[in-house]
């Protein structure tokens, strides 16, 4: 078993500013569902989902996409 000290986990925390550079330069796909029911019958069905980049990664994910031969 791998013991760690604090110093050594310091240098592997992440900032909020990093995570939210490599999610916009990567991307991230949001998915959920909700169901509102009232006794045992569905009254609303919702589905969610959400991409999250910046927009030059959107553009290049789009350009490839439509390069690239099916």
């Amino acid at each position: 078993m791998a013991h760690m000290t604090i110093d050594e986990n310091a240098s592997e925390q992440l900032s909020i500013c990093e995570a939210l550079d490599r999610v916009l330069n990567k991307g991230v796909v949001i998915t959920g569902e909700l169901t509102i029911s009232v006794a045992d019958i569905d009254l609303v069905y919702l589905s969610v989902q959400a991409l999250l980049t910046s927009v030059e990664t959107a553009r290049q994910m789009l350009d490839s996409h439509i390069t690239t031969p099916p």
